[in-house]
């Protein structure tokens, strides 16, 4: 197997496994609360724990990509990811639990801000393409990682969806080992301040940045709350499964956008994607519950499921010869608002409820449709 080949096999299967790793949060929340002893405001915690260190992580690497040492700082990231989950599992106390995730998205973030510029530099005349599979491979570690979590708390406790997870990410670690990177990534262009303020002024980029901000909050609302949400209309056991019928979506809608992207352009997909998403929002969290509601977010998340590797691929295409700042920038926006919204509606639900906090999501979208919309118009 050619070079070229493993790489992208171990980007794909590490970030098949980085979804899994946050998807399973949402769907254990519940026995969070019960196992430590939390509020629904205490939980919503969990999202910007897991961010915290991620951003500061992707946006420090991402801007120095063209400066550190790649191939380590990979590898590092991949058993450190691994070996903090089982530290998660073991964790006695919530302080403690939540430290442990803090460093895991130091570990995520390390590789997750270099591995979308590998990507480029390994395929330069297929980047889009590639962009969309790697969210293709996310997409199925997403879906299963919440049917994961619901097999494995049905025969023991949840602790132990932490530890199987954690080994997966040995084997990624062994067969990065050995690879060379490859030249294109070696001569990776270190950002100036010169280059940094060109893209602060690019209306593209910052279209890109402001669209992911809204898209990420979105995206970490479902991912967060959703069975949280699930819980009160449908049995304990299947509530999980609320997530899992929304990011089922995910694996299909990738596929096609895979082909769609070069042939219809990846910001007019982009918005034609975001128009609908509005009403299916409002649909899907608002105006059904129970069974019809896990119909309603499988039709969501083929709308949502393209928007961030379209995104990121019309950043990318910008500004191509900074391939890591600003996979840092996209990546970075994405994950800020997974973290501020989710504790906003951790404050939201303790007040007024889990239905009253579901609205949120239902108005990042049209800000999403209408700055992505922007920015196809500033192209």
């Amino acid at each position: 197997m050619e070079a070229r080949t493993r790489w992208t096999v171990a980007i794909f299967a590490f970030v098949a496994l980085d979804a899994a790793s946050l998807q399973i949060r949402g769907a254990l929340l519940p026995r969070f609360e019960t196992a430590f002893s939390v509020s629904p405001g205490l939980l919503g915690l969990v999202a910007p724990a897991g961010t915290a260190g991620f951003f500061l992580t992707v946006l420090v690497v991402g801007l120095a990509a063209g400066r550190i040492q790649v191939h380590r700082t990979l590898l590092v990231g991949v058993v450190g990811a691994g070996g903090l989950l089982l530290v998660m599992s073991a964790a006695p106390v919530y302080p403690l639990f939540l430290g442990a995730l803090v460093l895991h998205g130091v570990s995520l973030g390390g590789v997750r801000a270099l591995d979308r510029a590998l990507l480029s530099h390994l395929y330069p005349d297929r980047r889009g393409r590639m962009f969309t599979l790697h969210g293709l491979a996310w997409a199925i570690g997403a879906v299963s990682g919440p049917a994961f979590a619901a097999l494995v708390i049905s025969v023991a406790d949840w602790r132990a969806v932490f530890v199987l997870l954690g080994l997966g990410f040995l084997p990624v670690a062994l067969s990065m080992r050995g690879l060379s990177l490859p030249e294109r990534m070696e001569e990776e262009r270190p950002i100036s301040l010169e280059g940094a303020a060109g893209l602060a002024r690019d209306p593209v980029v910052l279209g890109m940045a402001g669209a992911l901000l809204l898209i990420g909050g979105i995206e970490g609302a479902i991912f967060t709350w959703l069975p949280y949400y699930a819980d009160t209309s449908l049995p304990a056991a299947l509530a999980p499964l609320a997530l899992s019928a929304y990011l089922l979506a995910y694996v299909p809608g990738r596929v096609i956008y895979t082909v769609l992207a070069e042939r219809v352009g990846y910001a007019s997909l982009s918005l034609a994607l975001a128009v609908p998403a509005i009403p299916a929002m409002y649909v899907a969290l608002v105006a059904t519950e129970g069974y019809a509601m896990l119909v309603a977010v499988f039709g969501l998340g083929l709308c949502m499921s393209g928007q961030f590797p379209l995104l990121s691929a019309v950043g990318a295409e910008a500004a191509s010869e900074y391939s890591g700042p600003v996979n840092a920038i996209s990546t970075s926006a994405t994950y800020v608002g997974m973290a501020a919204v989710p504790t906003a509606m951790g404050v939201i639900t303790g007040r007024y409820g889990i239905g009253t906090a579901m609205l949120v999501p239902v108005a990042l979208i049209v800000g999403a449709a209408l700055t992505i919309g922007a920015m196809w118009r500033a192209r």
